[in-house]
């Protein structure tokens, strides 16, 4: 039975691929690249780095004087993160003592949203109450050897050393069926890990690709895909050109897209049968 599933979501995937997909979209709220309120200008080079790395689930940031102006207030006790930036001064060739710019390395500190009162996130909706999908919720509650399934963040991840999934809140999805996909594609990838069925060679676009087909499979097993459909379809599209560098790779990823999907199920193959059986 759930070979036919399979074959039926390929086939429609492939089908949308062909009528030409619309752009993917992140199907929750928060996180996305750090800003600057104030000014709109995202933060480039180490500084995305350092503020991705801290926990909040505002990506807006401002000084404590742009806060201020802004008719903020930061929370007693908040400690700011630091940014560094490049400030280029007129100054002087020692050698030639002709005049030149000079580079120098400077840094203030900002605080997220999070941390602030009296300014609203732009990016801020309210959250829609999250009614759990019985069909979904069996799958995940029954996968053999599961990793633990993580809400810390505003972002959806595998660990494949910590072997851990970090998922957004249920409810800052656009509906349910959303989340149970993202979900799916983060177990998707964790079937990669050496106790499981051990994929750890897999190229990061194989492994992307083995993922999001699993999540498409596990949506179709579960009677969701029309909601989710058209978006992992559009994930997919977004590795074209990767694909039509190797077209052994949507094959290949199929396959292991089967084997994942049969494993989050629990679904075992006996000496002698086989998937096709």
């Amino acid at each position: 039975m759930s070979n036919k599933v399979y074959q039926i979501v390929t086939d429609r995937i492939l089908e949308s691929l062909e009528k030409g997909t619309v752009p993917w979209h992140k199907p929750w709220a928060g996180g996305g690249i750090p800003m600057n309120l104030k000014s709109k200008k995202p933060y480039r080079g180490i500084n995305t780095f350092m503020l991705s790395l801290t926990r909040f689930s505002s990506r807006y940031w401002l000084s404590y004087k742009q806060a201020k102006a802004m008719g903020g207030q930061v929370r007693k006790g908040e400690k700011s993160t630091m940014v560094v930036f490049w400030k280029w001064i007129d100054g002087e060739d020692k050698k030639t003592g002709e005049e030149k710019r000079i580079p120098i390395l400077r840094y203030y500190n900002v605080f997220n949203l999070d941390q602030i009162d009296g300014i609203k996130d732009p990016d801020e909706r309210e959250d829609r109450e999250h009614k759990p999908i019985e069909e979904a919720e069996k799958i995940v509650a029954e996968m053999p050897n599961r990793p633990e399934i993580q809400h810390k963040e505003p972002r959806a991840s595998y660990s494949l050393y910590g072997d851990f999934v970090n998922m957004p809140r249920p409810e800052s999805f656009d509906n349910g069926e959303e989340y149970y996909s993202t979900l799916f594609h983060e177990l998707g990838h964790s079937t990669r890990h050496k106790s499981r069925l051990n994929r750890e060679k897999n190229s990061y676009a194989q492994e992307e690709l083995v993922a999001e087909m699993t999540a498409a499979f596990l949506c179709g097993v579960t009677g969701i895909e029309d909601k989710t459909l058209d978006n992992s379809a559009a994930y997919i599209d977004s590795w074209r050109k990767r694909i039509s560098e190797d077209p052994r790779l949507v094959v290949t990823a199929g396959a292991q897209a089967q084997k994942a999907s049969d494993y989050i199920q629990g679904i075992t193959y006996g000496k002698g049968e086989s998937e096709e059986d």
